[in-house]
C-alpha cells in the first residue's frame, strides 16, 4: 500500500464498507498497473481467485498478477494455498467462454514457497487437462525448460506447440537479481534430462509410429526431436528426468518391436524357401499358407505340438499336426499338405 501511494488509500477509505462481492478496485496509483483489486480478507482461498479472474473477464483486462493470497499475516498453508489457487486458475482457463484475459501471473517473493506451488504443478502434470494446456504450460515451461518444435520426418511431422513463461525478478539490489536469476537457472538445470536413442530402424518409422511420439511427448510433457538425416538416425528426448526415462524405455520397445517383426520376416523367408504348408483351393488344387503362417505351422511341428490353429478363407481351423487335418468350428474336416523344398535341409 506504501508504494501504490495516498491516492489509492483514499480511495480504499472511501469505498471501505461498500463492497458487496468481496472486493473493492482501485486505480494503479505509483504501481506499473492499471488497477488494484483489493481482496477483503476470507480463508477461502480458491473462491477469492476465482472471483478475481471473472471480474478481469468481465472488465476485458488482459492480465492480472497474484502474490501467494494467505501465506502472510493470514497463516494459511502455502501448500494449500498452491493447490487452491492453481485449481481457480484451472477451472477458470477451461471455460471456453474466456476470450479476454490473457496472461495470469503469480509472484511469489519467499524461495521456500516456490517449492510448494512446483510439488502443486507436478501433482497435475498427468492430469488430462487438453483444454486448460496452454495456459498450464506457461507455469510448467519455467520449471521444465523451454522446448523446441521438432524436425520433419518424409511427409509426417512431429510437432509441439510452445507457450513461453517470462519471470520478472525484482530484488533489492541487482546483486540479489542476479542471485535469484542464478537460482531459477539452477533450478531448471537440475530438473533438465535428455537422451539420445540412435538406431538405423529410426529412418523406417512410419506414420503411426509417429502418432505414437507424439501421444508420448503430449502426456508426458517432453521434447522429442526426429533426426533422420544423421547417420545412423537418433531421436532426442529432453525434459524432466523421470519422463525422459519413461519415454526411453516406450521408444526402445518400438524400436525392439520392429527388430522383431523383421527378424520374424526374415526368419518367415527362410523356411519358406525350406518347406511350404498348402490347403485345398479350387479344382483339387493346393495353395500355399502365407509365409508368417507357414513359419509358424513348420515351428510347431518342430517343436511337436499336436495342434496348431490357423485361418483359411477368414475361417479358424485346427491343424492336427500328426495326421495333417484340419477342423473348423462346425465340424468341417480338410487335409492340408506339408512340402519339403529341399530335404535334407530341415
Amino acid at each position: 500500500m506504501d508504494a501504490a501511494g495516498s491516492q489509492v488509500e483514499d480511495e480504499c477509505a472511501q469505498y471501505a464498507g461498500q463492497s458487496q462481492s468481496g472486493f473493492i478496485t482501485t486505480q494503479g496509483g505509483k504501481l506499473l498497473c492499471s488497477k488494484i483489486i483489493h481482496l477483503i480478507h476470507n480463508n477461502d482461498v480458491k473462491s477469492q481467485v476465482a472471483k478475481v479472474l471473472r471480474e478481469c473477464e468481465l472488465r476485458m483486462y488482459k492480465s492480472v498478477a497474484f502474490p501467494a493470497i494467505g501465506t502472510g499475516r493470514a497463516g494459511q498453508s502455502p501448500a494449500k494455498v498452491a493447490d487452491d489457487m492453481l485449481d481457480a486458475i484451472v477451472e477458470f482457463t477451461s471455460k471456453r467462454s474466456v476470450q479476454h484475459l490473457k496472461k495470469i501471473k503469480i509472484v511469489i517473493f519467499q524461495p521456500k514457497m516456490l517449492r510448494d506451488f512446483y510439488e502443486s504443478m507436478k501433482k497435475r502434470e498427468d492430469t488430462d487437462l487438453s483444454t486448460t494446456d496452454s495456459w498450464m504450460s506457461l507455469i510448467k515451461s519455467f520449471f521444465f525448460g523451454k522446448k523446441q518444435p521438432t524436425e520433419k520426418k518424409n511427409t509426417v511431422t512431429l510437432e509441439k506447440k510452445i507457450n513461453l513463461a517470462t519471470f520478472q525478478i525484482c530484488g533489492e539490489s541487482k546483486k540479489n537479481v542476479d542471485a535469484a536469476e542464478s537460482w531459477i537457472k539452477n533450478l531448471i538445470l537440475k530438473e533438465q534430462f535428455e537422451n539420445t536413442i540412435s538406431d538405423e530402424l529410426i529412418e523406417h518409422f512410419d506414420k503411426s509410429q509417429i502418432d505414437t511420439l507424439a501421444d508420448l511427448q503430449r502426456r508426458k510433457h517432453v521434447t522429442i526431436q526426429l533426426e533422420d538425416k544423421l547417420s545412423p538416425p537418433c531421436i532426442k528426448i529432453s525434459g524432466i528426468s523421470r519422463d525422459v526415462c519413461f519415454v526411453s524405455v516406450e521408444v526402445q520397445q518400438m524400436i525392439q518391436k520392429m527388430k522383431d517383426t523383421k527378424e520374424e520376416q526374415s526368419k518367415a523367408e527362410l523356411v519358406y524357401k525350406l518347406v511350404e504348408w498348402r490347403y485345398p483351393g479350387s479344382n483339387d488344387t493346393f495353395v500355399a499358407f502365407d509365409k508368417l503362417t507357414n513359419m509358424q505351422l513348420e515351428d510347431a511341428k518342430i517343436a511337436r505340438k499336436t495342434n496348431f490353429t490357423v485361418k483359411i478363407n477368414e475361417k479358424r481351423y485346427t491343424v492336427d499336426l500328426n495326421t495333417l487335418q484340419a477342423n473348423d468350428d462346425q465340424g468341417k474336416t480338410i487335409n492340408i499338405k506339408r512340402v519339403p523344398k529341399n530335404e535334407g535341409k530341415l
